[in-house]
Protein backbone atom coordinates (compact mmCIF):
# COMPACT_ATOMS: atom_id res chain seq x y z
CA UNK A 1 0.00 0.00 0.00
CA UNK A 2 1.23 3.48 -0.89
CA UNK A 3 0.19 6.28 1.48
CA UNK A 4 0.33 9.83 0.14
CA UNK A 5 1.46 12.66 2.42
CA UNK A 6 1.80 16.30 1.42
CA UNK A 7 3.41 18.94 3.57
CA UNK A 8 5.97 21.60 4.29
CA UNK A 9 9.44 21.65 2.76
CA UNK A 10 11.13 22.43 6.09
CA UNK A 11 10.74 19.00 7.76
CA UNK A 12 11.01 17.19 4.40
CA UNK A 13 14.42 15.61 5.15
CA UNK A 14 13.10 14.15 8.40
CA UNK A 15 9.79 12.98 6.94
CA UNK A 16 11.58 11.23 4.07
CA UNK A 17 13.89 9.52 6.55
CA UNK A 18 10.86 8.42 8.55
CA UNK A 19 9.18 7.06 5.41
CA UNK A 20 12.29 5.09 4.40
CA UNK A 21 12.83 3.63 7.86
CA UNK A 22 9.16 2.74 8.35
CA UNK A 23 9.07 1.02 4.95
CA UNK A 24 12.19 -0.95 5.89
CA UNK A 25 10.41 -2.20 9.01
CA UNK A 26 6.96 -2.52 7.39
CA UNK A 27 7.59 -3.42 3.71
CA UNK A 28 3.86 -3.65 2.94
CA UNK A 29 3.49 0.13 3.46
CA UNK A 30 5.25 2.79 1.41
CA UNK A 31 4.85 6.53 2.13
CA UNK A 32 5.23 9.07 -0.64
CA UNK A 33 5.97 12.57 0.64
CA UNK A 34 5.38 15.62 -1.55
CA UNK A 35 6.60 19.01 -0.32
CA UNK A 36 3.87 21.42 -1.47
CA UNK A 37 3.83 23.88 1.43
CA UNK A 38 1.76 24.24 4.58
CA UNK A 39 -1.26 26.01 3.10
CA UNK A 40 -1.52 23.69 0.08
CA UNK A 41 -1.24 20.61 2.29
CA UNK A 42 -4.08 21.86 4.51
CA UNK A 43 -6.25 22.48 1.42
CA UNK A 44 -5.51 18.98 0.15
CA UNK A 45 -6.51 17.29 3.38
CA UNK A 46 -9.68 19.36 3.79
CA UNK A 47 -10.61 18.46 0.20
CA UNK A 48 -10.06 14.75 0.88
CA UNK A 49 -6.94 14.48 -1.28
CA UNK A 50 -4.14 12.32 0.10
CA UNK A 51 -4.03 10.20 3.23
CA UNK A 52 -2.54 12.80 5.58
CA UNK A 53 -0.63 16.03 5.44
CA UNK A 54 1.57 18.29 7.44
CA UNK A 55 2.50 21.87 8.02
CA UNK A 56 4.17 24.37 10.31
CA UNK A 57 0.97 26.19 11.26
CA UNK A 58 -2.39 25.14 12.67
CA UNK A 59 -5.10 24.96 10.01
CA UNK A 60 -7.11 28.22 10.27
CA UNK A 61 -10.29 27.60 12.22
CA UNK A 62 -12.44 29.22 9.52
CA UNK A 63 -11.15 26.67 7.00
CA UNK A 64 -11.83 23.81 9.37
CA UNK A 65 -15.40 24.96 10.02
CA UNK A 66 -16.11 25.55 6.34
CA UNK A 67 -14.88 22.06 5.40
CA UNK A 68 -17.04 20.25 7.94
CA UNK A 69 -14.21 17.70 8.27
CA UNK A 70 -12.85 16.28 11.51
CA UNK A 71 -9.09 16.70 11.21
CA UNK A 72 -6.63 15.94 13.99
CA UNK A 73 -3.62 18.26 14.15
CA UNK A 74 -0.84 16.28 15.78
CA UNK A 75 2.54 17.80 16.68
CA UNK A 76 5.28 15.70 15.04
CA UNK A 77 8.50 17.31 16.29
CA UNK A 78 9.68 20.76 17.28
CA UNK A 79 11.31 23.19 14.90
CA UNK A 80 13.05 26.50 15.31
CA UNK A 81 12.94 29.25 12.71
CA UNK A 82 16.40 30.78 12.73
CA UNK A 83 17.52 34.16 11.45
CA UNK A 84 20.37 33.72 8.99
CA UNK A 85 22.59 36.43 7.53
CA UNK A 86 25.55 37.05 5.25
CA UNK A 87 28.03 39.64 6.54
CA UNK A 88 31.46 39.07 4.99
CA UNK A 89 34.46 40.25 7.00
CA UNK A 90 32.31 40.85 10.08
CA UNK A 91 33.34 38.65 13.00
CA UNK A 92 31.24 37.61 15.97
CA UNK A 93 27.70 36.40 16.46
CA UNK A 94 24.90 38.81 15.64
CA UNK A 95 22.37 39.59 18.36
CA UNK A 96 18.88 40.84 17.55
CA UNK A 97 15.69 41.65 19.42
CA UNK A 98 12.17 41.04 18.16
CA UNK A 99 11.37 44.74 17.60
CA UNK A 100 14.64 45.32 15.71
CA UNK A 101 13.99 42.24 13.60
CA UNK A 102 10.46 43.45 12.88
CA UNK A 103 11.81 46.79 11.64
CA UNK A 104 14.25 44.98 9.34
CA UNK A 105 11.48 42.89 7.77
CA UNK A 106 9.26 45.97 7.52
CA UNK A 107 11.99 47.73 5.56
CA UNK A 108 12.36 50.49 8.15
CA UNK A 109 15.93 49.51 9.09
CA UNK A 110 17.91 49.66 5.86
CA UNK A 111 21.62 49.30 6.66
CA UNK A 112 23.65 47.01 8.88
CA UNK A 113 25.28 49.85 10.84
CA UNK A 114 21.90 51.22 11.91
CA UNK A 115 22.16 52.48 15.53
CA UNK A 116 19.55 49.97 16.74
CA UNK A 117 21.63 47.02 15.46
CA UNK A 118 24.94 48.57 16.52
CA UNK A 119 23.69 49.08 20.08
CA UNK A 120 22.96 45.36 20.41
CA UNK A 121 26.33 44.39 18.94
CA UNK A 122 28.96 46.81 20.35
CA UNK A 123 31.82 44.39 19.66
CA UNK A 124 30.98 43.90 15.97
CA UNK A 125 32.36 46.23 13.31
CA UNK A 126 29.19 46.61 11.26
CA UNK A 127 29.43 48.20 7.82
CA UNK A 128 27.14 50.49 5.85
CA UNK A 129 26.16 47.52 3.70
CA UNK A 130 22.47 47.68 2.73
CA UNK A 131 20.23 45.04 4.30
CA UNK A 132 18.83 42.68 1.65
CA UNK A 133 15.67 40.99 2.96
CA UNK A 134 14.88 37.47 1.77
CA UNK A 135 11.59 35.78 2.68
CA UNK A 136 9.41 32.85 1.65
CA UNK A 137 6.54 33.23 -0.77
CA UNK A 138 2.86 32.83 0.10
CA UNK A 139 1.42 29.85 1.93
CA UNK A 140 4.51 28.79 3.88
CA UNK A 141 4.61 27.59 7.47
CA UNK A 142 7.90 29.34 8.17
CA UNK A 143 6.11 32.61 7.37
CA UNK A 144 3.47 31.75 9.94
CA UNK A 145 5.99 30.98 12.70
CA UNK A 146 8.12 34.07 12.13
CA UNK A 147 5.13 36.40 11.68
CA UNK A 148 3.45 34.93 14.76
CA UNK A 149 6.54 35.86 16.77
CA UNK A 150 7.00 39.32 15.23
CA UNK A 151 3.29 40.12 15.65
CA UNK A 152 3.62 39.41 19.38
CA UNK A 153 6.57 41.76 19.87
CA UNK A 154 5.74 44.51 17.35
CA UNK A 155 2.24 46.01 17.08
CA UNK A 156 3.39 47.77 13.91
CA UNK A 157 4.36 44.47 12.29
CA UNK A 158 0.97 42.99 13.19
CA UNK A 159 -0.82 46.00 11.70
CA UNK A 160 1.35 46.23 8.56
CA UNK A 161 2.34 42.68 7.60
CA UNK A 162 0.01 40.60 9.74
CA UNK A 163 0.23 37.10 11.17
CA UNK A 164 -0.17 34.09 8.90
CA UNK A 165 1.24 31.88 6.18
CA UNK A 166 1.10 34.80 3.71
CA UNK A 167 2.18 38.02 5.48
CA UNK A 168 2.14 41.22 3.47
CA UNK A 169 5.91 41.61 3.32
CA UNK A 170 6.58 45.25 2.34
CA UNK A 171 10.14 44.55 1.17
CA UNK A 172 12.33 41.68 0.08
CA UNK A 173 12.74 38.90 -2.45
CA UNK A 174 10.50 35.82 -2.19
CA UNK A 175 11.49 32.16 -2.51
CA UNK A 176 9.44 29.02 -3.03
CA UNK A 177 11.78 26.69 -1.13
CA UNK A 178 13.86 27.19 2.02
CA UNK A 179 16.84 25.63 0.29
CA UNK A 180 16.67 28.22 -2.51
CA UNK A 181 16.52 31.09 -0.01
CA UNK A 182 19.60 29.77 1.78
CA UNK A 183 21.52 29.38 -1.47
CA UNK A 184 20.71 32.96 -2.49
CA UNK A 185 21.68 34.33 0.93
CA UNK A 186 25.11 32.72 0.76
CA UNK A 187 25.86 34.58 -2.48
CA UNK A 188 24.42 37.96 -1.43
CA UNK A 189 26.47 40.15 0.95
CA UNK A 190 24.16 41.98 3.35
CA UNK A 191 21.36 39.44 3.08
CA UNK A 192 19.10 38.38 5.95
CA UNK A 193 16.51 35.61 5.87
CA UNK A 194 15.12 32.71 7.84
CA UNK A 195 14.83 28.94 7.67
CA UNK A 196 14.58 25.85 9.85
CA UNK A 197 17.50 25.17 12.22
CA UNK A 198 18.68 21.90 10.68
CA UNK A 199 18.64 23.34 7.16
CA UNK A 200 20.70 26.30 8.35
CA UNK A 201 23.13 24.12 10.26
CA UNK A 202 23.72 21.79 7.31
CA UNK A 203 24.29 24.80 5.03
CA UNK A 204 26.93 26.35 7.30
CA UNK A 205 25.28 29.79 7.24
CA UNK A 206 25.58 32.25 10.11
CA UNK A 207 22.78 32.25 12.67
CA UNK A 208 21.73 35.12 14.95
CA UNK A 209 20.91 34.91 18.65
CA UNK A 210 17.51 36.35 19.54
CA UNK A 211 16.46 38.05 22.76
CA UNK A 212 13.70 36.06 24.43
CA UNK A 213 10.80 37.02 26.69
CA UNK A 214 13.02 36.67 29.77
CA UNK A 215 15.52 39.17 28.35
CA UNK A 216 18.19 36.62 27.44
CA UNK A 217 19.91 36.37 24.07
CA UNK A 218 19.47 32.74 23.07
CA UNK A 219 21.09 30.84 20.23
CA UNK A 220 18.74 28.31 18.59
CA UNK A 221 19.47 24.68 19.42
CA UNK A 222 17.53 21.51 20.09
CA UNK A 223 17.85 22.27 23.80
CA UNK A 224 16.57 25.87 23.61
CA UNK A 225 13.69 24.85 21.31
CA UNK A 226 12.69 22.06 23.70
CA UNK A 227 12.82 24.58 26.55
CA UNK A 228 10.21 26.70 24.75
CA UNK A 229 7.93 23.69 24.34
CA UNK A 230 8.32 22.65 27.95
CA UNK A 231 7.53 26.18 29.14
CA UNK A 232 4.41 26.34 26.95
CA UNK A 233 3.20 22.76 27.35
CA UNK A 234 0.82 23.62 30.18
CA UNK A 235 -1.09 25.94 27.81
CA UNK A 236 -1.81 23.13 25.37
CA UNK A 237 -5.50 22.63 24.69
CA UNK A 238 -7.06 19.31 23.78
CA UNK A 239 -6.75 20.26 20.09
CA UNK A 240 -2.93 20.57 20.47
CA UNK A 241 -2.77 23.94 18.63
CA UNK A 242 -0.71 25.98 21.11
CA UNK A 243 1.74 28.65 19.88
CA UNK A 244 5.28 28.32 21.24
CA UNK A 245 6.65 31.66 20.02
CA UNK A 246 7.99 34.13 22.59
CA UNK A 247 7.68 31.46 25.28
CA UNK A 248 8.62 32.27 28.88
CA UNK A 249 11.81 30.93 30.46
CA UNK A 250 15.46 32.02 30.42
CA UNK A 251 16.53 29.16 28.15
CA UNK A 252 13.64 29.32 25.66
CA UNK A 253 14.40 30.13 22.03
CA UNK A 254 11.65 32.59 21.06
CA UNK A 255 10.96 31.54 17.44
CA UNK A 256 10.04 27.93 18.19
CA UNK A 257 7.08 25.89 17.02
CA UNK A 258 5.61 22.48 16.55
CA UNK A 259 5.37 21.12 13.05
CA UNK A 260 2.01 19.36 12.78
CA UNK A 261 0.59 16.34 10.97
CA UNK A 262 -2.93 16.88 9.58
CA UNK A 263 -4.81 13.58 9.79
CA UNK A 264 -8.50 12.80 9.11
CA UNK A 265 -10.04 11.41 12.30
CA UNK A 266 -11.81 8.76 10.19
CA UNK A 267 -10.27 7.63 6.91
CA UNK A 268 -12.44 7.14 3.82
CA UNK A 269 -10.95 3.65 3.48
CA UNK A 270 -10.61 1.64 6.72
CA UNK A 271 -7.56 -0.24 5.44
CA UNK A 272 -5.72 2.96 4.63
CA UNK A 273 -6.79 4.47 7.96
CA UNK A 274 -5.33 1.45 9.76
CA UNK A 275 -2.03 1.90 7.92
CA UNK A 276 -1.90 5.59 8.83
CA UNK A 277 -2.60 4.72 12.48
CA UNK A 278 0.23 2.16 12.47
CA UNK A 279 2.61 4.72 11.00
CA UNK A 280 1.68 7.34 13.58
CA UNK A 281 2.19 4.87 16.42
CA UNK A 282 5.69 4.33 15.03
CA UNK A 283 6.30 8.12 14.64
CA UNK A 284 5.59 8.66 18.34
CA UNK A 285 7.94 5.89 19.44
CA UNK A 286 10.80 4.93 17.11
CA UNK A 287 10.31 8.01 14.94
CA UNK A 288 11.08 10.36 17.82
CA UNK A 289 14.38 8.58 18.44
CA UNK A 290 15.34 8.95 14.78
CA UNK A 291 14.43 12.65 14.85
CA UNK A 292 16.61 13.20 17.90
CA UNK A 293 19.53 11.40 16.24
CA UNK A 294 19.18 13.77 13.28
CA UNK A 295 19.38 16.84 15.50
CA UNK A 296 15.69 17.72 15.78
CA UNK A 297 14.12 18.83 19.04
CA UNK A 298 11.60 16.14 19.95
CA UNK A 299 8.33 16.41 21.83
CA UNK A 300 8.68 16.73 25.63
CA UNK A 301 7.34 13.65 27.48
CA UNK A 302 4.16 15.36 28.73
CA UNK A 303 3.35 16.60 25.21
CA UNK A 304 4.26 13.27 23.59
CA UNK A 305 1.83 11.44 25.89
CA UNK A 306 -1.08 13.70 24.91
CA UNK A 307 -0.28 13.46 21.21
CA UNK A 308 0.13 9.68 21.21
CA UNK A 309 -3.22 9.29 22.96
CA UNK A 310 -4.91 11.48 20.35
CA UNK A 311 -3.23 9.62 17.47
CA UNK A 312 -4.48 6.30 18.86
CA UNK A 313 -8.09 7.40 18.21
CA UNK A 314 -7.64 7.48 14.42
CA UNK A 315 -9.46 4.79 12.46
Amino acid sequence: MVLVETGSSMPEPLYKSWADEFHAQQPATDIRYMAVGTAESARNILAGSGDFGGGDAPIPEAQLRASGKSILELPAVLIGIVIIYELPDVKGELKLTGPVLANIFLGKTKSWNDPAIAKLNPDMKLSELPIQVLHRNEGKGSNYILSDYLAKVSPEFLATAGRGESPKWPVGQAFQRSQDLVAKLRSMPGAIGYTELNIAASSAVRIASIKNAAGEFVRPSAKSIEAAATASGSKMNNDLRVSLTNAPGKESYPISSFTWLYVPAVAKDPGRGSSVASYLKWVYTSGQKIAQEKGYAILPPEVLEKVAQKAATIR
